[in-house]
């Protein structure tokens, strides 16, 4: 008699739905690009549908029903239907960022004068710049007045029609309020027709405010505070006096010599920050390296893998998808991530809680403050100079402590059959910082400085 029950169904379309789903929810919420996921990750899917189907296939024939594992036709549509979806959304945001809104603002580009008549205003005015299209350059002027020059750009199929656009759009100094503000006049809302480099001057020590759709920002020498709202192009500050803000959907972002407190925020690429007095926060989600040299308040850097404050940066800070870098800060660290980490003289307190990537922490002089270093799927190295003095604890789950440091007070031992490793005791003749190392199914290295 035929065996009539019905045969268990798949769970890959149904893992496959879980992980396109959190895939989308990350693209809308945290500005993960599907792109970039997809273009480097799309084989895990194949590995994910063969793992599953290997494994039901080997369950099935225990089962006596090796025919229940095989791919359906509905699993390969499910799949290309997916696939199909994330290639739309991708499409859809390369479509907003880069191609104008309407065919018929394709065509040649055009280049035409632009020309304001200047203002006069306090020199301590605030000052609004907004724009569409086009880069914006900002510089302080000798006097007390707003100043703009610059071009407009009329993208048009022929050069009559371009100037038409051109002599209908400009650009206008109003007063707004107790402010003033800097915009563009018969242009709508989302026009991409019509685009404006601007090169304004402002009084030196005008509070400044940016706002730009898309095109570069370059901010130069103002005294008072900057602030930047960004959506797709590069933004330099540079040799300002007050706080610095910027933010971003998608730059590359570079800031030198600032008297202020820097904040960047959004998602973007590349970030370069050196010589400033104040301190440097970073919130957001930025797949190009992030630089940081000589912060003197610090670093404070938040995202979705990496949680970081650092109160005072004397050298080099690097962080890039996969491994940050610390050299020479004096003050205290704390970070928790999931990286490569390289650390070398730090002067004060460290605390580090990492997963799935190496720990390698460097002293060229003896520390003085205690470190607290929790590992998991990776190893932990520590160098110290052979004059330190420590207390140290050290716990290793399914891996081997290696210590080059060997003193009476210092035990090390080891289970043969669990694998694990304990190392606890004093080293040195003076008083010195409590160590605590605990890793898993990774090795501990204690070396003494070269």
């Amino acid at each position: 008699m035929a065996d009539l029950r019905p045969r268990g169904s798949s769970f890959f379309p149904g893992l496959l739905l879980l992980f396109v789903g959190l895939l989308l929810l990350l693209h809308n919420y945290r500005g993960i690009s599907i792109g970039v996921v997809i273009g480097h990750w799309w084989p895990l899917i194949l590995i994910l549908w063969g793992g599953i189907k290997l494994y039901e296939r080997t369950a099935a024939s225990r089962a006596g029903d090796p025919g229940a594992a095989k791919i359906s036709g509905a699993e390969v549509f499910l799949v290309l239907g997916l696939l199909s979806l994330l290639g739309i959304v991708v499409a859809v945001d390369y479509g907003r960022e880069n191609l104008p809104g309407h065919i018929r603002e394709w065509g040649n580009s055009f280049e035409f004068d632009l020309n304001v008549a200047p203002k006069s205003v306090p020199a301590d005015a605030r000052i609004t710049i907004r724009n569409g299209h086009g880069n914006i350059s900002v510089r302080p002027s000798e006097d007390s007045q707003i100043r703009v020059s610059g071009k407009k750009n009329a993208k048009a199929w022929n050069e009559s029609d371009a100037q038409q656009f051109a002599e209908r759009a400009g650009v206008e100094i109003a007063q707004n309020g107790d402010g003033y503000e800097i915009r563009p006049t018969g242009v709508s809302a989302g026009e991409s027709r019509i685009s404006f480099d601007l090169d304004v001057a402002v009084p030196k020590k005008a509070s400044l405010t940016i706002r730009n759709e898309k095109g570069d920002v370059t901010v130069a020498d103002m005294a008072k505070p900057v602030n930047v709202t960004n959506g797709v192009g590069d933004v330099e500050v540079r040799g300002t006096g007050g706080d610095v803000s910027i933010e971003t959907r998608k730059s590359d972002i570079k800031v030198s010599d600032t008297k202020g407190n820097i904040k960047i925020s959004g998602h973007g690429g590349e970030i370069n920050v050196s010589a400033a007095t104040g301190a440097l926060t970073i919130d957001g989600e930025f797949y190009g390296a992030i630089r940081a040299d000589k912060i003197a308040k610090g670093v404070r850097f938040l995202s979705h893998r990496t949680d970081l404050t650092l109160s005072q940066l004397a050298g080099h800070m690097e962080a890039n998808p996969g491994n940050l870098e610390i050299f020479d800060a004096p003050g205290n660290l704390s970070v928790r991530t999931q990286d490569d980490i390289t650390l070398e003289n730090a002067g004060g307190k460290v605390k580090v809680d990492n997963r799935r990537g190496n720990v390698n922490v460097r002293f060229s002089v003896a520390p003085k403050e205690d470190i607290e270093i929790d590992n998991a799927s990776a190893g932990i190295t520590l160098s110290l100079p052979e004059s330190a003095s420590f207390e140290i604890v050290a716990d290793c789950h399914s891996g081997d402590i290696d210590s080059e440091f060997q003193a009476d007070s210092l035990k090390l031992t080891s289970g043969p059959k669990s694998g694990d490793s304990h190392l606890e005791g004093k080293y040195g003749s003076g008083r010195g910082p409590k160590i605590i190392l605990k890793t898993s199914y990774g090795s501990i290295s204690i070396h003494k400085t070269s």
